[in-house]
């Protein structure tokens, strides 16, 4: 038989191809898939822990928010799990010193039942105290100097990691799994059903609690969202710092920054707060929404979350707090306020929750209720956007009864 000599060029081209394409007889027969050093993983936090009942070596389970894929292979699907430690626990203590929880990611299921080494490490710190200790301290001295020391058993806040936090691990070493029983990475074009699927259908407070409803979803860069409020007469709110008493003190019942209280998503504090006063109760009456950036796009454009309610008069000594405002129950008439302040009809569908809410309370025990169908308002203004979001049914609920508004 004679003997053929392989031309150089062909040699070249089959050693700068993976080695896993070389086995099985090449194409898509990967055998082997190698998971590069570094490999980010999206996780969730499944359950809230807090500084106040955590010990150290406390295990925690994680979800996977998006599929982990290498090679056109799925090597981490969606859903799977990953363990976790909590590394240290600080107790909150006297002097204003908040708590303090120290937790980290250790290992991450594959879709072949394996597990693999992972790390992530994040703090949950409490709120100090220290300042609202010293004015009380020093306005006591001069009232009544014998019970200033009260004010030295002061307690900062726990530290929580609240239940969604959103943090990314990185898969250590190299690692090379078998390519059997492996499904090929789904096309990622548009992200909006993912976000459905991850969204909480509630905002919760510090302390885990749940209170107002997610019910706008906005596609929209940070520089079209912060214009289009802006432009419609919308104010940020102030957050609650000294500098914002301040304001409360000066302006009284004509501070139209006044602040709201702090919501959490994901594990973190509302990237913006808007507001609209009624200039007949500026105090009393306004239209406020809380946004969330989110980590998903659809076509290539941020998706934001929000959550929207209208404050309709102020409420004493309820829930464990001075001052608080009550809400309009009918939530879904403010969902669609804000749309058409903000965009207009030509720029907004309705999608169906992948967690509906139809009744609920508020943190301070307001009762509420709503269709459950989020508003998706498109400030892009592409009109590929609107085209790709299948529309949700009509009403799922009777509409009921909102509290009478005026002034906007």
């Amino acid at each position: 038989m004679p003997y053929h000599r392989t031309p150089a060029f062909v040699l070249s081209i089959l050693l700068l191809l993976p080695p896993g394409l070389l086995a099985e007889g090449g194409g898509n027969n990967i055998a082997q898939v190698s998971i590069p050093d570094g490999t980010p993983v999206q996780l969730r936090l499944i359950r809230t822990v807090s500084s106040a009942t955590a010990k150290t070596g406390d295990a925690l389970d994680f979800a996977v928010e998006k599929d982990v894929n290498v090679s056109g292979l799925t090597v981490v699907p969606e859903g799977s799990l990953a363990k976790g430690t909590v590394l240290s626990v600080k107790r909150r203590s006297i002097l204003g010193i908040g708590g303090r929880l120290v937790y980290s990611v250790n290992s991450i299921s594959l879709s072949s039942g394996e597990t693999i080494a992972a790390h992530a490490r994040k703090v949950a710190k409490g709120n100090s105290r220290v300042g609202r200790m010293l004015a009380g301290v020093a306005i006591t001295g001069l009232l009544f100097l014998p019970a200033a020391p009260v004010f030295l058993l002061t307690r900062g806040t726990n530290g929580v990691a609240l239940k969604g936090t959103e943090l990314t691990a990185k898969i250590e070493c190299n690692s090379e799994v078998s390519a059997t029983g492996l499904t090929a990475a789904a096309e990622e074009t548009v992200q909006l059903n993912d976000m459905l699927k991850n969204l909480p259908p509630r905002v919760v407070n510090r302390s885990g609690l749940e209170g107002d409803m997610v019910n706008l979803i906005f596609v929209a860069q940070q520089s079209d969202l912060e214009a289009a409020f802006i432009r419609n007469g919308w104010v940020t709110t102030d957050p609650w710092k000294p500098v914002a008493l301040w304001h409360i003190l000066k302006y009284r019942s004509h501070d139209t920054h006044l602040p709201m209280a702090e919501f959490y998503m994901f594990g973190r504090m509302q990237d913006f707060g808007y507001a609209l006063p009624d200039p007949q109760a500026i105090i009393r009456r306004r239209h406020h929404i809380r946004i969330w950036k989110t980590q998903y796009t659809l076509n290539g454009v941020p998706l934001w979350a929000g959550a929207a309610s209208y404050d309709t008069s102020l409420e004493y000594g309820k829930a464990g707090h001075l001052v608080n405002h009550t809400i309009d129950p009918n939530v879904d008439a403010e969902r669609d306020f804000v749309g058409n302040e903000i965009a207009g009809n030509d720029a907004q569908r309705y999608v169906q929750s992948k967690n509906p809410v139809t009744e609920a309370k508020t943190t301070t025990g307001n009762a509420y209720w709503s269709d459950s169908r989020l508003l998706l308002v498109d400030l892009h203004k592409n009109p590929a956007v609107l085209a790709a979001v299948p529309n949700a049914p009509t009403l799922l609920t009777p509409a009921k009864e909102s509290v009478q508004r005026t002034g906007n």
